[in-house]
C-alpha cells in the first residue's frame, strides 16, 4: 500500500511551449523551453500568467487575433502538513488583461531609406569636422605657446 509522502514528491519540470493563440513574427513565449529542476522536493511552483489579448495587422491586410503573456513564477516549500503552506505542484494562475495591443507591420519605402542613408553620412560629416577642428585649434595654441618660448 503506498502512502502520500508529501517530503519525497519532486516537482522538477520542463515547459516545452505555452501560448495563447497563434504566434505571429517577433512574439516571444517567455515560458518556452523552461526547464527547472526542484532545489528540494515537495516545492510548490506557482506561475503568474497575464494575458494580454493582442491584434497583428500584415502587409497583405491580413488580421490575426491572437494573444500575449507576461508571466512571473514563484516557489517555495510546501508539506502539505499546515493548510496555509498550500501543496506540492506546479500551478498556473491566468489573468486576462482588459487592455489590448494593437500591432502593425509596415514597409519603410526606399526615400525613407535614402533619407536615413543621409543623415548618417551627414551626420558623419558632421563628426569629422568637429574633430578636424579641434585638432587644427589645439595645433594652432600649442604652436602659439612654443614660437613665444621660443622668442623670450
Amino acid at each position: 500500500m503506498l502512502q502520500y509522502m508529501p517530503w519525497r514528491i519532486n516537482m522538477t519540470h520542463y515547459i516545452q511551449h505555452l501560448s495563447f493563440g497563434e504566434d505571429y513574427p517577433g512574439i516571444v513565449n517567455p515560458l518556452d523551453h523552461t526547464n527547472v529542476t526542484a532545489p528540494q522536493a515537495s516545492m510548490m511552483f506557482q506561475y503568474f500568467v497575464k494575458v494580454v489579448p493582442t491584434v497583428y495587422m500584415k502587409v497583405d491586410g491580413e488580421v490575426l487575433r491572437t494573444n500575449q503573456f507576461s508571466v512571473t513564477r514563484h516557489e517555495k516549500v510546501a508539506n502539505g502538513l499546515l493548510g496555509d503552506q498550500g501543496l506540492p505542484g506546479v500551478f498556473v494562475l491566468y489573468e486576462l488583461s482588459p487592455m489590448m495591443v494593437k500591432l502593425t507591420e509596415k514597409h519603410r519605402s526606399f526615400t525613407h531609406f535614402l533619407t536615413g542613408v543621409c543623415a548618417i553620412i551627414g551626420g558623419m560629416f558632421t563628426v569629422a569636422g568637429l574633430i578636424d577642428s579641434l585638432i587644427y585649434h589645439s595645433a594652432r595654441a600649442i604652436q602659439k605657446k612654443i614660437d613665444l618660448g621660443k622668442t623670450t
